[in-house]
């Protein structure tokens, strides 16, 4: 089965645990990859910590540090989520459902292609 942290990310959960400000340690860092000097001389990276559980969130998505705050909270809550609910977790049923409709178009892509192989094999003994 998938890692449970893995599969935060996912948007329309609904019922999350709440996060209280006095459990997170919030530190503002510079951020990586690509931006060159816009990204190297400000501190827009919100790196958020759980302390209860652990759990830390480096969020680095916008330019604005308030963006990332808030983008922050809302994987944080997340994996609090999915670590202390598990399996029982709205994140991780989400994330399940998404799984078994990914695999089922797979599975009907994978098909027609076959009928379309046997088709076109059909067409060519025709010709013959």
């Amino acid at each position: 089965s998938m890692p449970l942290l893995q599969a935060a990310g996912k948007k329309n959960s609904f019922d999350l645990l709440g996060l209280t400000e006095t459990e997170l340690k919030e530190q503002f860092v510079r951020g990586d990859g690509p931006g060159g000097q816009a990204t190297n001389k400000t501190n827009n990276c919100v790196v958020l910590k759980h302390i209860p559980s652990g759990i830390v969130v480096k969020c680095h998505q916008t330019r604005s540090v308030e963006q990332n705050r808030k983008l922050a909270r809302e994987i944080l809550q997340e994996k609090v989520d999915l670590f202390y609910k598990g399996e029982e977790s709205d994140v991780f049923k989400e994330k399940k459902a998404s799984e078994k409709k990914k695999q089922e178009k797979k599975r009907r892509a994978k098909e027609n292609l076959e009928r379309k192989k046997h088709f076109k094999e059909m067409q060519q003994l025709d010709k013959k």
